[in-house]
């Protein structure tokens, strides 16, 4: 009678290791590692402000992210994200100041724009069977115009700190003794939380798990896949809303037009942090881990002198190196 194998190594066998999950382990490794590289190679990089830009960037990357996760965990992709959050800031912005409402409705506005795009996609990719690529490609073309067209191809400011309708700014980030302490972490945090346990410990998130994992065994289980799937993306178009909402509490203006190439930092972040583009497998809190690897090329890059065409090029190499591995994972599997 042959003895049971115990496979893996010292490392993936370790109880703290397999609690936490081998990927999320390697990426905070990543993490400490590109800190310590870019102290070293830059003293301005390691200022309290470099902090505060690292959070402001990472407040709606993280939750665009987040939603992200879920239609990746499908076997699909949402390309709408980041136009989707600029188009939500712009249309929330302008309803709050072309008729002078309080900001809180803008930002419902805002979360009422995301689930506009989010149920867009779940009919045309869930309902209609069309390829996520080229449906959230084409909402993706659709959130641009809106917002430009609400906006009036003109930069939207909401209000600023100070003024009556400014509190929302605090939300992320408060003034203290004249220092910016990033407070919209907690947030993140408790985001990253609840979305953990809808995921893992849930029936919808199980289900759109069994939806990426094998769409028509999940179908001939009884499983209502349409349904299901329908709620990955109503997710994802969700956290753009609120994406919205933490970048327009972070930037001074939010401008028609930009917003093209946030959702490739967000899909990244989320493929590093251990989610599968072929779908079945993610956490949230990997993704959360990835978005921090993209925050820190972002931020840190230019401290040793590599500016935006760089960084678009370094970032690119990231993602297909992330992709690369996730393929190496998925076959060895």
């Amino acid at each position: 009678m042959e003895k049971n194998v115990k496979k893996g190594n010292a490392f993936t066998n370790n109880p703290i290791v397999k609690m936490i999950g081998t990927q999320k382990i390697v990426v905070l490794g990543v993490i400490i590692l590109l800190a310590a590289f870019f102290s070293v190679l830059s003293p301005a990089f390691r200022q309290y402000s470099t902090v505060v830009s690292i959070f402001d960037y990472s407040y709606y990357v993280s939750l665009m992210a987040v939603g992200v996760t879920f239609a990746l965990i499908t076997g699909g992709v949402d390309l709408s994200i980041g136009t989707g959050t600029i188009a939500a800031g712009l249309v929330g912005g302008y309803v709050v100041g072309h008729y002078d409402l309080p900001v809180a409705v803008g930002m419902l506005v805002c979360i009422a724009f995301g689930l506009f795009l989010g149920i867009f996609n779940a009919v045309t990719v869930a309902i209609l069977g069309l390829p996520p690529f080229i449906a959230t490609l084409g909402s993706m073309m659709v959130a641009r115009g809106l917002g430009s067209i609400m906006a009036g191809a003109s930069s939207i400011t909401w209000p600023q700190a100070g003024t009556p309708n400014g509190w929302f700014r605090s939300i992320f980030k408060i003034n203290v003794g004249g220092k910016m302490i990033p407070i919209g972490f907690l947030i993140v945090i408790a985001v990253v939380i609840i979305m953990s346990i809808v995921l893992n410990k849930t029936r919808p998130g199980r289900y759109i798990i069994a939806i990426g994992s094998n769409k028509e065994a999940t179908r001939l289980s009884g499983i209502n896949v349409v349904k299901w799937h329908s709620l990955a993306y109503l997710i994802s178009g969700f956290f753009t809303g609120l994406a919205a909402i933490a970048y327009a509490a972070t930037f001074q203006a939010v401008v028609p037009g930009t917003g093209a190439g946030l959702e490739l930092d967000a899909i990244a972040g989320a493929i590093i942090g251990g989610t599968s583009m072929t779908g079945g497998a993610g956490t949230v809190g990997g993704t959360l881990l990835g978005v921090f690897v993209m925050s820190l090329l972002k931020t840190g890059l230019p401290f040793i002198g590599l500016q935006a065409n760089w960084q678009q090029i370094i970032t690119g190499i990231v993602l297909l190196i992330a992709v690369f591995v996730d393929i190496l994972k998925n076959a060895k599997k």
